[in-house]
Parts: C-alpha cells; sequence; structure tokens
C-alpha cells in the first residue's frame, strides 16, 4: 500500500500509540517509515519522541567502550578493520592487563558512564582472555560501581555462564544486518552464530545488547528484518550503527548514510523497541553531522569518547549536547557532577 501525504502524519501517530503499547508496526507501517520523504522526517521525529519521553523521561544513558583487544580477528566482517584478512591503519595489541581494564572503568564513570563495555576484536574468547575479563569485572562491581557490559565474539554455554557469575550485566553481539544479507557481510561464521550467542547469553541471565550497522549497501527490508529480529531474541539494549567506512576493509568505498534517512532509522528502531535502550552508536558524527541533537529526540543513549578504532566528539561535547536539549545523563550510583 502507498500512503498518500495527507494520511502519513496520522500514521506516525498510529505508530507513536501502538509502541505506547508496545505493539510494534507491521512491516508494511515500517517500511513507510524508511521511505517517507524528508520533508517527513521532523514528523515521524516528533511521533518518535512521544515514546521515547513516555518510557526514558529526560534521562540519556552514556556508555564508555574500552577496546581491550584490538586487530588481528581471525574473522572477516567486511565492514571491520580490526580484521587480519584487511590493511588498516588499526592498532594491534593483546589482551589488556587487569588493572588497565579497572582504571578504564574508573575514568568511565568519570566522564558520567552508565554503562562500561570491554570489547575484544576475536572470533570468541580464549580462556585466559575470559579469566582477565572475569576478574577486571569482580574488581569494577566491587571498587568502581559501574556496569559491566562485554563484547567478546562467539561464547559457548559454559563461557556465558562464567561471565554472569563474575557479574557481568550485559553482553554485546551485533546481529549486524538481516539474516538473508549476512553471508555478503561476513564468511566466518554464521548468523546462527550469532543468535546462539545471544541466546546464551541471556540465559546465563545476562541481558543482550545487540543491534546493527546501517549504510552496508542493504535495502530497506533488510533494516526491517533486523529490526524485528533483535525485538524476536529479546535485546534490552539496541545499538543503531551508521557506517563509517574504514581505509582498507571492503566497503572502503561506500557512501555515508544520509542523516535524515538515519534519523528515520532510529525512529524506526524507536517504534520497534519502545521501552529498550536504543543507543546511537557508531558513525553518529560523521552522519548526523549537524543535526546530531535531534538524536536524542529518538534515541536514550549515545557512546562517548570514541568507537574502538574511530574517534567521537568527546565528552565534554556529548554532556554539553544533552544540557543544552533539556536533558540529563542517567548513571549508576547517582547523579553526574561536571
Amino acid at each position: 500500500m502507498i500512503f498518500a501525504p495527507s494520511q502519513t502524519t496520522e500514521l506516525w501517530d498510529q505508530l507513536a500509540e501502538k509502541a505506547l503499547k508496545k505493539i510494534a508496526p507491521t512491516k508494511e507501517e515500517a517500511l513507510a517509515v524508511l521511505s517517507a520523504s524528508g520533508t517527513e522526517t521532523l514528523s515521524i521525529i516528533h511521533a518518535a519522541y512521544k515514546v521515547r519521553s513516555h518510557f526514558h523521561g529526560n534521562k540519556v544513558r552514556i556508555h564508555v567502550l574500552q577496546n581491550a583487544k584490538s586487530g588481528a580477528c581471525p574473522e572477516d566482517c567486511g565492514f571491520c578493520s580490526q580484521s587480519s584478512k584487511y590493511t588498516t591503519p588499526a592498532a594491534t595489541y593483546p589482551m589488556m592487563e587487569i588493572e588497565a581494564l579497572v582504571e578504564g572503568a574508573r575514568k568511565a564513570k568519570a566522564a558520567g558512564a552508565w554503562k562500561y563495555c570491554m570489547v575484544t576484536a576475536t572470533r570468541g574468547p580464549s580462556n585466559r582472555d575470559l579469566d582477565v575479563i572475569c576478574e577486571a569485572t569482580r574488581i569494577i562491581k566491587k571498587e568502581v560501581g559501574v556496569k559491566v557490559c562485554t563484547s567478546l565474539g562467539i561464547l559457548t554455554e559454559e563461557k556465558a555462564k562464567r561471565l554472569a557469575e563474575a557479574g557481568v550485566d550485559r553482553f554485546n553481539h551485533n546481529l549486524e544486518t538481516s539474516e538473508e544479507r549476512y553471508a555478503q557481510i561476513v564468511s566466518t561464521h554464521k548468523y546462527s552464530d550469532r543468535v546462539q550467542t545471544a541466546r546464551y547469553a541471556k540465559e546465563a541471565g545476562m541481558e543482550v545488547c545487540s543491534g546493527g550497522i546501517v549504510g552496508m549497501g542493504e535495502k530497506n527490508e533488510d533494516v526491517v528484518q533486523l529490526a524485528f529480529a533483535l525485538r524476536e531474541i529479546g535485546a534490552t539494549s539496541v545499538p543503531v550503527n551508521f557506517l563509517d567506512p574504514r581505509p582498507g576493509t571492503p566497503f572502503a568505498h561506500l557512501p555515508k548514510v544520509e542523516p535524515y534517512y538515519a534519523l528515520r532509522v532510529l525512529s524506526l528502531f524507536r517504534f520497534i523497541h519502545p521501552d529498550v535502550d536504543v543507543r546511537a552508536a557508531g558513525g553518529r558524527e560523521v552522519t548526523f553531522r549537524a543535526l546530531q541533537p535531534l538524536v536524542l529526540y529518538v534515541a536514550n543513549s549515545i557512546f562517548t569518547n570514541g568507537y574502538l578504532t574511530t574517534s567521537g566528539q568527546g565528552q565534554d561535547a556529548d554532556h554539553q549536547m544533552i544540557q543544552d536539549m533539556g536533558l540529563v545523563p542517567e548513571i549508576a550510583g547517582g547523579e553526574f557532577n561536571a
């Protein structure tokens, strides 16, 4: 069905009302959001803001990433500069020591972080890497007082249980794109491996953080399929990344996502995931540019201080943006004092 212009504002309001009741849009409605014209974008954002405000108030959750083990990854994800398959400028270093990871958590807390996420470039964690991550987590939870997320690649059931027992609150493993398109993005593992890892994390008692990347040559149907798949696996945190093409990777030639389209993508994820932590993740600054503040009308969460191999605009600028929008950071253990 093609929606006439006179119907569209009413449609966006209907999507907001459905989302307030935690009812997902239909596939047809979801596609209408993505294919809407640029002039419709502000109306879509307005509808998405009703949902964001209802479930998340005026709070913004700030997350800080720690690249705990960089480069030399054996996987061939076409977007990733840390793959050993490509020649890129990304740094390569082994697993960081426990003390360095704990110090990173302290700095994250000082930056107003609600959650600190330790990330390793690997197919899955070795037993030694897991020992380091688990011990660092125990110290962080005891001494620093910030929530902990880890992103360590593919998990076994046993390794998921170890992380949960150590106190990891949330495990990140992105689905990246639709199941149909996945083999065009990665060949060294399957989409089903990622879904299974999310299941192991959830069964172990951790929250599931899972999202994807927009701008890898996918169609609107792929974006919609991804958004619904994340709802199906029960993700409680959904990072929406926008490709920032990395030199040396197979996707280096792809154009950046247009900001108005990216805003409609975020709005769609809000309609489909009304009460979860929808995060404007990697590529935020280079994608939205001057429109960055509008992101906070839809997403209730952002990363600050960079994205593993690319830099962000920095915590001071992010806090200023949050303040300028009349919003406040939500952090573990109290309010942030700049």
